[in-house]
């Protein structure tokens, strides 16, 4: 039993790793049972066992193993910590627990790897029970794959991936073990019911009858659609709500979700892909091409069978599938086309979306081919195409579909319809957007008019169920034509109608779509068939009073107004609103004058034509006043300008009657129904007066009103024609003015562009100038719509025209288009309101691209051209390519169809002649222009060769296929790009440039796209491996584009797609992975930039209901409630530029628009600490320079593309100074608005701004300059504080400037010195500034003199680096410069400092050669000012610089700390305290300026002395009367027993009972709470502490877990217990007696209890912690120093050495020793010094300077060196002396890192002539209250003399010198007896020992209990360093030595000392509780009694003592006595007795 006993006593984590297994067994229950009584899942306690789960599992003891699994499992269950031990521990159960006998083992495996999964580690578990399946033992094959099942079975298949489990069925059931096979068929049973069908391919090439047996149990399972029974811990919260709703209203979401489970596994992913390219017969593409149609059956035969597979590997399919299109388009035998066609359905089905980039071939092909009759062959082209259909989408086959739709051939329409519509059903209201509605419901609305009925029907199939998939009213305004039996026969095929996605998609569009307008008409009349153009153009924007109406509502349900025809009905019923444009037949002239003659007055009818003017003019009037007053409904809008039209008419000669009489044309078009009809009466007119002087303004009105009545684009062309079939010029040019004014007011929309084409060049070729000169204007406006792709068309031009062209382009640069401000006819005010801007942008969009004239190349791409450009001589592949190249050109813009084109060009980038593939990119380069972005449909085919060529060893070549793909994705966007896996095949290929430039591309992209497609994953596993790409470049790129992948993908799945890699792998890329996740900017904001991209062919909706796929809604993302006002020019502007955008988006003007709404700066968080990173580690080029290099400015682009907007970018790094304007103008704009993005960038934007003082404009640096002081002024509101990395590598440059020849310049350059100092340190700006006095500029180096001297100024001699000595010496050297302005700031310079700091400049400045002195001498006599009066002026001066370096100095944005001592050194310097000039971290910084503040108030006046009564608090003491009697039953014997009754209270504190505890706690508390019975407790403390943290420990482990336990008791116990020792740290004398070890514990007591987090959530827990640290404050200030100070250490140390600790226990321990070093200088004399040194050297044994370093956090080392510097401030040099306790010194850095710091400090100390100032200071106070202070003197000593008071005047006296401890008592005692003399010095020494509790008898635990001391007000001095004078270190031994000298020449003898032993070895005593610090009495003493030996006659009282903690002051008198001497060393004899 003797081993029991022993590990019975071991904790339990020992236990459960013993070798015994009993001890084992038994830790394995104690843990168990701790694991069920923790509650909280973050409890540290978790920690403790997180390396021993694997033990518990895998121990090799089977009874011990089942215990060990029973408590693995509830620590899986509720460890937060529990995740990190999943592989280990899976590994071990699947190795060690599935093999063994016992069933029960077995089963707590099993629940063991379920409870992993439900704690979220899914994938972990099942790649250990996969590699479970490989093990030889076939026990654990079987129950690696029942866990499988029961995972699968309990978590569904959302949770396991059953792909890879799959993958293994086939081998397991092979197995030769039946208990194999027989598991094996229940998982694929369990498998079957998740995904039904799915499971058949993978499992076809099983046995047989395993196959048989599998069905047969197959067909039992249930068909409902099952559901998890278990759910992961994330999923649980929302099971749970999901169970209450559905309690609560049946299914509410349920249905959803299920429905969403069952169809999740596509057979397709589980199959393995098969390659069969390689076994085609190698005589396939011979034999496809014979002669006999045998042999091309054989081929084709061949194909069919190997594309049955049913999943391909991808592969280049293209000559396949062009020989099978060869044979379905050419073959005459329909068998073999019915065959091909089903080779095209195989391989489509077997590559799914790898098939995309052949269907546009295909497609044509087949769809011409329907016009075969024979019923297998058209089945088999059915099967063919919908095949293909699911390989791409509608948007990219739309234009091959809608050209064969126009066949004249009605099998061909038919099939074509019912494909349509077939492909519908596959369609979402997302991906059937308008744009793409649009032209299939124009195609099929032409087919439901048909001669053939099988036609008709195929198109009302397939508009039917358009109309299912949308919902009516998006298809309605298409049909607004189609008549009612059409329309109900529509809506009845829709009925029919079953979708793919289930109805809910129509639905979802109904909810989604705008309220579109209920029905369009095509326009009918005199419009034509143009009008069917114009169906699509939206109304540009709301019409001016429509926000008005809806201001409340954000506009983004804003219901399209009718944009069709003309403007809306006069009726005011919503539907009929804007149905149909007004459409009027032409009256005959009788009808309109009786309808006239209703409504106007009839003397105006007659006198329409009197012969007469002015009766002409009245009837005007009367006309005119008949129309204001009539009512819309009522006004006959087509007779009344009838009548007007009425002889005269038009060529009506009064110029008032034609003003007046188009005055009411505009009137009647504004307020009447006015139509077309009408307004083609009147245009004809108009325009022929438009050029009248007198009535052309009049006449435009009228057009303009018209524009707005019938839409501007029917109108303008109206007025285009009219104007040039006419020959007056004038009229011409006004037309074209008015036409350039309407598109500003109504906006581009709808304009027929090829129109206005072909007039204006009629324009530009007109002799008048004026008309010329309207053409460009016009232009000019259109440019700003429709972009640089205009200027195409005015090419051929004459040059001097052209560059007119261009000039009127260039103005518009830049320039946005105007929100349109008419437009959107009045009538819709009646409620529809906003436009169609909700969905119609991109309608506008795409007539832009649309309209340009696009020429149809394909029948020029000859089979001859093809031929060419494959021939075998490069020369002629040279012509074709020449050819091609030509068509384009000639062309401009072509449409999509470019035939074999494609095929050809893609063989030509690979050519082996590289001039080829130079020329081919080119090529394509045009193509890409030319094509606009319908090339999105060769991106697959083409585009993806194009990246292929990146991968080419030559760097040109490389430059072109990038500049090529560049051009191609400005056409298409990038998600054409990302679909599908070909980019990440590219990336795949091991080619390094190919690797490199194609990660360097998507680094570039991706940040601005604000979402890809879920492919762009498929990317990640490449993207690792190029993570460890040999080549360095690639690892580079791959890091670059790393944090742009995350943030798309989320940090989640990009950690997910490390699990494939080597564990070593894993780890570096997961780390790369950390510092991505620190850099990952955000995604752009949804901007206009957006809308511009063509997503998927049409720019998404501008205000979209959030629910918007893709795309959210532009104005929720610009502002959460756009004011409707705002919304609409947002809209508008918008649709300009994503018409623009889809057109050719490189256009500048308005792509900078688009741009330009997003935040300049974008935030990256850490970005610039990785970066100062980066430059310290050297990954990147220092920023220093002569000029700067490429290199440098290539680095700083690539630093900015992650933070700064891109366009910004371009203009920062543009060619021309005028862009960097732009840019600094813009950065101005944004600086007040994006501080945040500024600071975060602000290193990047000074090294840009550097660049810019290297440019020669001088614009330019003005500008820079100017941006520069509102940087600065910026950055010191905001309390910004310049890191040195930006400081290095910006102020150099800047003083470079200093010296430029303009004044101006200077002066910037001199006020942004001057702001710096705001944000740096002066004395940090110092050097640099030196350095610029070496210049060989002369100006620069006059200048920096002259700043050196504002510096000294301002902040004083501290500013001088290194020391003044050698800055005054190297300034000196100018004053013999041969450039006197450079002298004579030499010597002024010199000057300043001579009137800051007196003669001594002197001695500073060195040896100076005659003349050069006798120059200086001069000029400081010319200067002639006083040094006496600087000192003030300097503070006063500069009030706001003093108060920002103070402020600063506690300010809370993190500037790097370094900085911060110089800026202490200034605030010294300014407030005259040189000589505390501290060198520590604003973190840990004193709060200095309320300590001056403090010291200045003592000088100033003597505050009222509080009249303590001292003798209630000493009488105890010296007196211990027995009267301390019964305080409760417990204490009733205290004389006899008082230590046993105590000691027995005590012990009941840490009782398990609360309420024992409780009532223990309330003794003590009253014992504690009488002053006179507190002493008691003396000699107990260490105990009661010992019991307190024991029950603290005990709540804290226990009673907290205690469910039972009422939490309100608990905080009773914790009140109780905080009020205690709260009381005992109150009391002085007792607080000191705490030992180290147990102020250790206390303190890890009271942290533990403060970061407990239950204790919180607790109702009173708050006042708890509150408590808890009030309590800690007092622990800190009462306990004895010495033994806080070493705990704290002790327990820092632990803190950091335990690795369970959290980082917030040691940061609260570090709170508490910066607070202990705050208190430092007024504690330093009562620390026993060696001890605290010997700790921190253990700690630095501990944690050497590297291992510190390497914590999460630096504040453990910041603290210690603050801690090391406080003491070494406090004790100077004297501090290497307390180094005695510490044997081997050199093993911790302690005493270098102290002998380094004096060294610092001595370089550091003040000048004197602050500390005369101070002298004289201290003097005038003196004398100022000399009276006061001799009359309170004179009260004391009165009390002293009367007996019943004399204590009580001691007290005082005491009091009053330990106050002013300069007060001269001396006059006072003079005149008395010597009797009385020594009464009084000897009674305020017994008053001293008292009060520092020396004097008393040590109490029984050897420690001198104390009484309290009232706390003193007045803050102790700064100490000074106290060297000797010479500064060299001196031991105590030396002044024992000296003071002997001194007693005998003062005739004191020697022999009393030696009755005890020498000094020295009673300073190294370390026994000795407290050191008093004699020696720094003597070392100060001895220094200043070498200064005045011959003035110790005088005898008086020490007027420099303060209380006996020996704090010694620098003070203003230098005499110094022997006499006090030898009282101190009295005293020190008496203390250490």
């Amino acid at each position: 039993m003797g081993d029991d006993s022993e590990w019975m006593k071991l904790p339990v984590d020992q236990k459960c790793e013993h070798k015994l297994w009993k001890a084992r067994l038994s830790g394995y229950e104690e843990a168990l049972k701790i694991f069920q009584k923790i509650k909280d899942e973050k409890s540290p306690e978790w920690s403790k066992f997180l390396g021993l789960i694997k033990k518990f599992v895998t121990d090799s003891n089977a009874v011990v193993q089942l215990k060990g699994l029973e408590a693995a499992l509830v620590y899986v269950e509720n460890a937060h910590v529990a995740g990190k031990t999943t592989g280990e521990v899976v590994s071990g159960v699947v190795s060690k627990v599935f093999n063994q006998p016992k069933a029960k083992a077995k089963e707590l495996g099993i629940e063991i790897c379920l409870m992993y999964i439900e704690i979220e580690k899914g994938e972990a578990v099942q790649e250990e029970l996969l590699k479970g399946l490989d093990n030889k033992n076939p026990k654990i094959v079987v129950a690696c794959i029942e866990t499988l099942r029961k995972a699968l079975s309990e978590f569904g298949s959302k949770i396991i991936l059953l792909k890879p489990i799959i993958k293994v069925l086939p081998k397991l059931f092979e197995s030769r073990e039946k208990a194999v096979r027989d598991e094996a068929k229940l998982i694929a049973v369990e498998i079957y019911r998740w995904i039904r069908d799915a499971l058949r391919p993978p499992l076809q090439n099983i046995n047989s009858v395993q196959l048989k047996e599998l069905e047969e149990e197959w067909v039992k399972l249930p068909t409902g659609a099952p559901k998890p029974s278990r759910f992961l811990r994330s999923q649980q919260e929302l099971e749970a709500k999901l169970e209450q709703q559905q309690s609560a209203g049946g299914d509410a979401e349920g249905g959803g979700d299920d429905g969403d489970e069952v169809p999740q596994i596509d057979a397709y992913e589980l199959l393995e892909a098969v390659e069969i390219l390689s076994k085609l017969p190698k005589d396939f593409y011979d034999k496809i091409e014979a002669k006999k149609w045998q042999e091309r059956k054989e081929a084709l035969e061949a194909v069919e069978v190997l594309v049955k597979n049913p999943k391909l590997e991808a592969g280049d399919y293209a000559d396949l599938v062009k020989a099978l299109k060869k044979v379905v388009g050419k073959d005459t035998n329909v068998m073999l086309v019915a065959l091909a066609a089903k080779c095209l359905t195989g391989l489509a089905v077997g590559l799914r979306k790898k098939f995309g980039q052949y269907a546009g071939h295909v497609v044509p092909t087949i769809l011409e081919k329907f016009k075969e009759k024979k019923p297998q062959v058209v089945q088999a082209l059915q099967e063919a195409i919908d095949a293909i259909f699911l390989t791409t989408t509608l948007q990219n086959i739309s234009e091959d579909v809608l050209a064969v739709m126009d066949n004249k051939n009605p099998t061909i329409k038919q099939q074509t319809s019912l494909f349509i519509a077939r492909s519908f059903r596959h369609c979402t209201a997302s991906t059937l957007p308008k744009s793409l509605l649009k032209p299939f419901c124009a195609a099929l609305l032409k087919h439901i008019n048909d001669s053939a009925p099988e036609v008709r029907d195929a198109a009302f199939e397939a508009l039917g169920t358009a109309l299912k998939v949308v919902g009516e009213k998006a298809v309605n305004p298409f049909l607004a034509d189609v008549d009612k039996l059409k329309l109900d026969k529509i809506k009845e095929c829709s009925e029919k109608v079953e979708l793919v996605h289930g109805k809910k998609a129509g639905l979802a569009a109904d909810k989604k779509e705008f309220k579109p307008a209920p029905g369009r008409t095509a326009a009918s009349g005199a419009a034509g068939d143009k009008d069917t153009k114009d169906i699509s153009a939206p109304k540009p924007g709301p019409s001016k009073k429509a926000p008005a109406t809806k201001a409340g509502g954000p506009p983004k349900k804003g219901k399209p107004a009718a944009s069709g025809g003309a403007g809306g009905t006069g009726t005011k019923n919503k539907k009929g609103l804007e149905t149909k444009e007004i459409v009027e037949p032409e009256l005959s002239i009788e009808v309109c004058e009786e309808k006239a003659s209703a409504v106007l007055p009839a003397t105006c009818i007659q006198l329409l034509d009197s012969s007469n003017w002015k009766e002409r003019l009245a009837c005007m009037e009367e006309f005119q006043k008949a129309v204001e007053l009539m009512d819309r409904t009522e006004m006959p809008c087509q007779a009344l300008v009838r009548m007007l039209a009425k002889k005269p008419g038009w060529k009506e000669t009064n110029f008032q009657v034609m003003q007046m009489k188009l005055h009411i044309v505009a009137l009647i078009a504004q307020k009447g129904n006015f139509s077309k009809t009408s307004a083609q009466i009147v245009l004809d007119g108009l325009v022929d007066k438009i050029g009248d002087v007198k009535c052309g303004n009049n006449a435009k009105e009228a057009m303009t009103a018209i524009a707005e009545a019938c839409m501007l684009p029917w109108t303008a062309e109206q007025v285009m024609s009219m104007a040039f079939s006419q020959k007056n010029p004038k009229n011409q040019s006004e037309t074209l003015n008015w036409l350039s004014n309407a598109i500003k007011e109504f906006g581009f929309s709808g304009l027929n562009v090829k129109a206005f084409i072909s007039n204006v060049k009629t324009a530009l070729a007109a002799t008048n100038p004026a008309v010329r000169t309207s053409a460009i204007t016009l232009l000019g406006v259109m440019y700003l719509y429709v972009g640089p792709s205009l200027r195409m068309f005015f090419e051929d031009e004459k040059p001097a025209l052209l560059s007119q062209i261009d000039a009127e382009f260039e103005k518009m640069q830049g320039q946005s288009p105007p929100a349109p401000t008419r437009g959107i006819s009045k009538h819709s005010i009646s409620g529809t309101d906003e436009g169609e801007d909700g969905d119609e942008p991109d309608e506008g969009g795409n007539d832009v691209v649309d309209l340009l004239p696009r020429t149809e190349i394909s029948d020029k791409i000859t089979s001859e051209l093809v031929s060419k450009i494959g021939d075998k001589n490069w020369k002629i592949r040279k012509e074709g390519l020449d050819e091609v190249a030509g068509i384009i050109n000639e062309a401009k813009f072509i449409q999509p169809n470019i035939g074999e084109l494609p095929t050809a060009l893609k063989g030509r980038l690979n050519d082996s002649n590289k001039i080829l593939v130079q020329q081919t990119l080119n090529i394509l380069q045009q193509l890409a222009v030319a094509m606009g972005p319908n090339i999105k449909q060769h991106v697959k085919n083409l585009g993806i060769p194009i990246i292929t060529v990146l991968g080419d060893s030559k760097n040109n070549v490389r430059a072109a296929a990038l500049a090529t793909v560049n051009a191609w994705a400005e056409q298409t966007g990038m998600k054409e790009w990302l679909e599908g896996e070909d980019l990440s095949e590219e990336l795949k290929k091991e080619n390094p440039f190919l690797r490199q430039e194609l990660l360097g591309w998507l680094a570039e992209k991706l940040p601005s796209l604000r979402s890809t497609p879920t492919d762009l994953i498929l990317c990640v596993p490449h993207l690792y491996s190029c993570l460890e790409d040999r080549n360095g470049d690639v690892r580079k790129k791959a890091q670059d584009a790393l944090p742009f992948f995350m943030m798309h993908l989320g940090y989640e799945k990009m950690a997910k797609a490390t699990g494939k890699l080597k564990p070593t792998s894993k780890d570096q890329v997961l780390a790369m992975l950390e510092k991505a996740k620190a850099n990952m900017p955000a995604k752009p904001a949804a901007s206009a930039k957006a809308a511009s991209k063509p997503m998927g062919g049409s720019a998404p909706a501008k205000f979209q209901p959030a629910s918007a796929p893709v795309e959210d809604s532009v104005s929720s993302t610009v502002e959460p409630k756009p004011d409707p006002k705002k919304a609409k020019a947002l809209g508008v502007s918008s649709k300009a530029k994503s018409a623009q955008g889809k057109k050719v988006p490189s256009k500048t003007s308005l792509k900078e628009d688009e741009d330009k709404s997003g935040p300049i700066f974008i935030v990256v968080p850490n970005g610039k600490e990785q970066r100062m990173k980066d430059e310290k580690g050297l990954k990147v080029l220092k920023w220093n320079f002569t000029t700067p290099r490429d290199e440098y400015i290539e680095q700083l682009k690539t630093q900015m593309s992650s933070c700064v907007a891109k366009w910004l970018q371009d203009e920062m790094f543009h060619s021309d100074f005028q862009h960097h304007n732009k840019a600094l103008a813009v950065m101005v704009d944004h600086l007040e608005s994006e501080k945040e993005g500024v600071i975060g960038c602000l290193d990047l934007i000074l090294k840009w701004l550097t660049l810019r003082f290297f440019d020669t404009n001088t614009s330019v640096l003005m500008k820079a300059l100017e941006y520069l002081k509102l940087l600065f002024t910026l950055l010191s509101e905001e309390e910004y504080h310049l890191t040195e990395n930006e400081a290095s590598s910006f102020i150099p440059y800047l003083i470079l400037k200093v010296g430029e020849p303009k004044d101006v310049i200077r002066k910037d350059v001199r006020a942004i010195l001057n702001r710096m100092c705001l944000v740096y340190p002066a004395s940090k700006m110092f050097p640099f500034i030196m350095e610029g006095t070496k210049s060989k500029n002369s100006k620069q180096r006059a200048e920096c003199l002259e700043e050196l001297g504002c510096l000294v100024e301002s902040y004083g001699m501290n500013v001088c680096q290194p020391t003044p000595g050698k800055a005054l010496k190297e300034i000196a050297i100018h004053i013999g410069d041969r450039d006197n302005a450079v002298r004579n700031a030499a010597l002024n310079t010199i000057v300043t400092v001579y009137n800051v700091h007196g003669d001594q400049v002197f001695k500073l400045i060195g040896t100076l050669s005659e003349k050069d002195m006798s120059m200086l001498e001069e000029r400081i006599k010319r200067s002639a000012k006083r040094p006496s009066a600087a000192p003030i002026k300097q503070v006063e001066e500069r009030p706001q610089r003093t108060q920002s370096i103070n402020s600063n100095a506690n300010m809370l944005r993190k500037g790097p700390a370094e900085d911060m001592s110089s800026k202490l050194n200034q605030a010294r310097s300014m407030s005259g305290h040189p000589e505390a000039a501290q060198m520590v971290r604003r973190e840990f910084q004193l709060d200095l300026d309320e300590i001056e503040n403090d010291n200045g108030t003592v000088r100033c006046e003597m505050p009222e002395l509080v009249q303590h009564k001292l003798d209630d608090i000493f009488e105890p003491v010296l007196i211990p009367e027995p009267k301390i009697r019964a305080v409760s039953p417990h204490f009733d014997d205290m004389h006899s027993n008082t230590a046993s009754t105590i000691n027995f209270i005590i012990s009941q504190v840490a009782s398990g009972d609360i309420n024992t505890s409780i009532q223990a706690l309330t003794q003590i508390d009253e014992v504690l709470r009488q002053e006179d019975k507190a002493e008691a407790m003396s000699g107990h403390i260490d105990q009661f502490l010992i019991a307190t943290f024991m029950q603290l420990r005990l709540i804290y482990n226990t009673h907290m877990a205690d469910e039972k336990l009422e939490k309100d008791e608990i905080i009773k116990l914790y009140s109780c217990i905080i009020g205690n020792m709260i009381s005992l740290f109150q009391i002085e004398s007792l607080a000191r007696e705490a030992s180290t070890g147990v102020l250790k514990d206390l303190m890890h007591g009271l942290i533990t209890l403060m970061l407990d987090s239950r204790i919180e959530d607790l109702e009173e827990g708050q006042q708890v912690i509150r408590s808890v640290n009030l309590l800690v404050v007092k622990v800190l200030e009462k306990s004895d120093q010495t033994n806080i100070l070493s705990a704290l250490l002790v327990l820092l140390q632990d803190s950091l050495l335990a690795t369970a600790s959290s980082p917030k226990f040691s940061e609260l321990v570090m709170k508490c020793l910066w607070r202990m070093v705050r208190l430092l200088p007024d504690t330093i004399n009562s620390i026993n010094l060696d001890r605290i040194l010997l700790d921190i050297h253990i700690f630095m044994k501990v944690f050497p300077k590297e291992k510190l370093k390497q914590c999460k956090s630096e504040f453990p080392i910041r603290t210690l060196k603050t801690l090391l510097h406080t003491l070494c401030k406090l004790k100077g040099p004297k501090i290497l002396d307390h180094l005695t306790m510490i044997d081997n010194k050199n093993e911790s850095e302690l005493e270098a890192h102290l002998c380094r710091m004096m060294k610092h400090s001595m370089d550091q100390t003040g000048s004197k002539s602050d500390k005369e100032t101070e002298k004289g200071a201290s003097r005038i106070d003196e004398k100022s209250s000399k009276a006061k202070v001799n009359d309170f003197l004179a009260e004391i000593f009165k009390k002293i003399g009367s007996k019943e008071n004399t204590k009580e005047g001691l007290a005082e006296l005491y009091e009053y010198k330990k106050k002013y401890s300069d007060a001269d008592i001396e006059p006072f005692l003079k005149n008395s007896s010597q009797f009385f003399q020594s009464y009084v010095e000897r009674g305020l020494r017994v008053i001293e020992m008292e009060r520092e509790g020396k004097g008393r008898i040590p109490s029984s635990t050897g420690i001198s209990p104390q009484t309290e001391v009232t706390c003193m007000s007045a803050p102790t001095s700064t100490v000074s360093s106290i060297g000797n004078t010479n500064g060299e270190e001196v031991g105590p031994s030396v002044y024992l030595e000296r003071l002997k000298i001194l007693r005998q020449r003062c005739g004191l003898d020697n022999t009393k000392q030696d009755d005890r032993p020498p000094l020295t070895s009673l300073l190294s005593k370390p026994a000795v509780p407290t050191v008093a610090s004699s020696t720094d009495m003597l070392h100060s003493k001895l220094s200043q009694l070498r200064e005045s030996r011959e003035q110790h006659q005088h005898l008086d009282l020490d007027s420099h003592q303060t209380h006996s903690s020996g704090t010694t002051t620098t003070s203003s008198s230098s005499t110094a006595n022997i006499d006090d001497l030898k009282k101190r060393l009295e005293r020190i004899k008496s203390s250490r007795k």
